[in-house]
């Protein structure tokens, strides 16, 4: 799934495998070798990519089909005002941007968790 994915992803971007490359700081042939299978990027990596490619590791891997980093799920006002979120997001307010992604992919994995037992998510 991941290197359909990542090399789907860098052409509907227009970038080649050279740019993307460059964005994620290593060499046209890491790319190449990503993108056959014949080699797979460390966690580190694939969260280098799906942020140079305006997505999220979730997409790449194949665990969602949503390709936005977005969610377009609304805000609904009991959400706003549950006390452990407010926490939760005020104490994320002073993670580096690295554990920030980190944390936005593991929401996203227990979202898409909950929706396979059915729930809603």
């Amino acid at each position: 799934m991941l290197p359909k994915r990542l090399k789907q992803r860098r052409k509907d971007l227009g970038l080649t495998q050279t740019q993307l490359a460059e964005k994620v700081n290593t060499k046209k042939t890491t790319i190449s070798n990503y993108e056959t299978g014949y080699s797979t990027p460390s966690n580190e990596m694939l969260s280098d990519l799906a942020d140079a490619l305006q997505t999220t590791a979730d997409y790449l891997l194949g665990r969602t089909d949503n390709d936005s980093m977005t969610d377009n799920t609304p805000v609904t006002p009991d959400l706003i005002n549950d006390p452990d979120l407010q926490i939760a997001f005020k104490e994320a307010a002073d993670f580096s941007e690295e554990a920030r992604r980190q944390t936005i992919d593991f929401i996203n994995y227990l979202k898409e968790k909950e929706k396979a037992k059915g729930r809603k998510g």
